[in-house]
């Protein structure tokens, strides 16, 4: 591992921390070496991982600059700010390592920069022709207004655009204000945003500066993610009240609603038509999206792991820190990173 770090002014520096993921970096790697723009660096910073992608970066030092650090682990946000104390870019862009850039990612930012600067800026994210149907589904609850998903993010309305880690930029001297990312285990992309505002910085969406996300291959891993997400929210809630929207509350009241319905169910199978009609709705729209049926069905599954998910998580962080006034390390150490 090599730790000098030279002077020499750069545009972009990609920061992508990683952890277990030597196969998904080689297609990030991948997609980096047909950028259009070129001047960029590209830093990976491995978050104590028992399978390391060494190997994979090696490929690519012909291809592209690229630096690789190791380190013991300590969460994503601790270690995006490791890789960024060992860059040179005047922008830094925090990518997750199961993110896919098509080639003219970075030069939409570069345009969108050229045409009205930023502080900070982030994109959307879509789903890959080449993902499973699994992961369309997942990518489809996560950006559907039915789920709220279309509703917290991704639009030019909305009045604040709040970037999440996996497609976020930010200028160098901004992020090095700000102290880089906090110590919460959960929503430090969302914590970092927030301070982003509350300093006065200007911060946009780049609709055009989008990437493939990945995302979870499977339901289980989902429902842990966006477990952790309801989490999240209620711990940036405790550090910022005033963060706390109404969108924020829908996934805790649609999981109760469920609850209901299914405890109706056991008097009346009348009670089980709201679930049935919210599973049509979805199949109907998922499928007109993705123009596949197979996908409208396991978009109903991701649907309803996506909001019970953040439901149970939300609902449980209220519970363990604001009915019992646990701290956020004490209430949630078993789903802290290793």
């Amino acid at each position: 591992m090599s730790t000098n770090i030279t002077n020499v002014a750069m545009r972009y520096s990609f920061i992508i921390p990683v952890y277990n993921r030597p196969d998904e970096v080689d297609e990030l790697l991948q997609s980096l070496t047909v950028q259009t723009y070129k001047d960029f660096e590209v830093i990976v910073v491995e978050d104590g991982s028992s399978i390391t992608c060494k190997d994979m970066v090696d490929k690519y030092h012909s291809l592209l600059d690229i630096k690789y650090f190791e380190k013991p682990n300590s969460g994503p946000g601790q270690t995006r700010n490791y890789g960024a104390e060992r860059s040179k870019g005047d922008y830094l862009i925090i990518l997750d390592s199961d993110c896919v850039l098509p080639s003219g990612y970075l030069q939409a930012v570069e345009d969108d920069l050229q045409r009205e600067p930023a502080d900070a800026f982030g994109g959307p994210d879509r789903a890959h022709d080449s993902f499973t149907d699994m992961q369309k589904a997942i990518n489809y609850s996560m950006t559907s207004f039915f789920t709220t998903g279309g509703i917290r993010g991704g639009k030019k309305k909305m009045d604040k655009f709040y970037p999440r880690s996996f497609n976020m930029g930010v200028r160098r001297d901004v992020y090095q204000a700000l102290g880089g990312f906090s110590n919460m285990r959960f929503g430090e992309d969302i914590d970092f945003s927030i301070r982003i505002f509350q300093s006065g910085y200007s911060c946009r969406l780049f609709p055009d500066a989008w990437v493939y996300h990945k995302r979870r291959t499977d339901l289980r891993k989902f429902f842990k993610q966006v477990h952790n997400s309801g989490i999240a929210r209620i711990n940036l809630y405790k550090k910022y009240p005033s963060s706390l929207k109404l969108v924020h509350l829908l996934p805790a009241v649609f999981t109760l609603g469920v609850i209901f319905f299914l405890i109706g169910s056991i008097f009346c199978l009348y009670s089980l038509l709201p679930l049935a009609l919210f599973a049509i709705i979805i199949w109907i729209d998922a499928t007109m999206r993705n123009h596949n049926a197979l996908v409208g069905f396991y978009a109903i599954a991701a649907s309803y792991v996506q909001l019970i998910g953040y439901g149970t998580g939300f609902l449980r962080a209220w519970w363990e820190r604001c009915v019992l006034k646990r701290n956020e390390f004490e209430a949630f150490k078993k789903n802290f990173y290793k």
